[in-house]
């Protein structure tokens, strides 16, 4: 191993090719440099001056060295911020898993202004349902991870910040003819045509994907008194979503899921039933370094940035028409 300090002795006498100016740069007298300069030359093995009664110069494995050498001492001057950027949060490597439901909302502005504001971070995206998480944390493969589950139902052992609380809505295929006059939208009409909605095929996730929400819409099935008739499962929402615009059968999707729009498909919402939620958090063990705390904390202030800027949005509105005549 090379010590850094004859190493920055040698590049100033490479740089100056007179003894008596470097010792004079390096505030020190010539006997010590010279010797400096002997003691590696005898750790390398080589030569690295051609020494002249009047003319120094670099041999080849001098030129080398200095190459080299330039390069070592600057990796060396940045391993103190190096380290102190990665004791903050500011550098490392961050391995994130996300179910595909949360593409569909504000998860990829949150990376890109991370990615911004984190330019030393090694952001790595891995999408994977639950089951898979699950497995990657205990392989130290992930870090943190997006997960959907029924509200209240979180993974164990793991800190959690809730990103989003929405409501199941139905996605069903559009030439399907559902009775207009049961419209879910009309008032006391929402459970004749739900009865109507639960007789349908069921395009649904496997249960081992996200149990919890699997289990809270198998009961709100039996709440109402029905089975679910499952024809099909399938892990990714565009599948899902898929499968119902080819007529397979319908299907309780994430509200966000609406943002993806397939043709011959059709989203409803259904107020006035207890139609399940579903909750997105993001997941990490208590002992994740400290990277993955600063990017909990980029997405807890982005998450109340919006709420701000939705509450600012409605104390702003100006007043409607019929208000200003009144």
């Amino acid at each position: 191993m090379i010590e850094l300090r004859p190493l920055r002795q040698f590049l100033v006498l490479a740089e100056e090719l007179h003894f008596g100016r470097a010792a004079e740069r390096l505030h020190m007298t010539q006997p010590p440099l010279s010797l400096a300069v002997q003691k590696l030359e005898a750790q390398l093995g080589v030569p690295l001056l051609e020494r002249g009664r009047r003319v120094v110069a670099l041999t080849a494995a001098g030129q080398a060295l200095v190459e080299a050498g330039a390069r070592l001492l600057e990796q060396a001057e940045q391993v103190p911020a190096r380290v102190r950027a990665a004791a903050s949060g500011e550098a490392g490597r961050l391995n994130l898993g996300f179910v595909s439901t949360v593409g569909y909302g504000d998860m990829p502005r949150w990376l890109r202004l991370f990615r911004e504001s984190m330019p030393g971070v090694q952001l790595a995206l891995r999408e994977a349902t639950l089951d898979v998480q699950l497995r990657g944390f205990e392989s130290g493969e992930l870090d943190a991870g997006f997960v959907i589950h029924a509200p209240g139902a979180e993974p164990p052992g793991f800190e959690r910040l809730i990103v989003s609380t929405e409501p199941l809505v139905l996605a069903h295929a559009q030439d399907w003819a559902l009775d207009e006059s049961g419209d879910p939208g009309r008032t006391g009409a929402g459970e004749a045509a739900l009865a109507d909605v639960l007789r349908q095929p069921l395009v649904v996730f496997p249960r081992e994907i996200a149990p919890s929400l699997f289990d809270a819409l198998l009961g709100f099935y039996r709440a109402h008194g029905a089975t679910p008739q499952i024809a099909q499962e399938a892990i990714q929402m565009q599948t899902i979503v898929n499968l119902v615009s080819a007529g397979m059968g319908v299907a309780w999707v994430p509200r966000s899921v609406c943002a993806l729009q397939r043709p011959g498909v059709r989203y409803r919402p259904w107020p006035g039933v207890d139609v399940p939620a579903c909750d997105t958090s993001l997941i990490w063990r208590a002992d994740a370094p400290p990277v993955v705390r600063r990017f909990v904390d980029h997405v807890r202030s982005q998450i109340a940035a919006t709420a701000g800027s939705a509450a600012a949005s409605v104390v702003q509105a100006p007043p409607s028409s019929a208000t200003m005549r009144r």
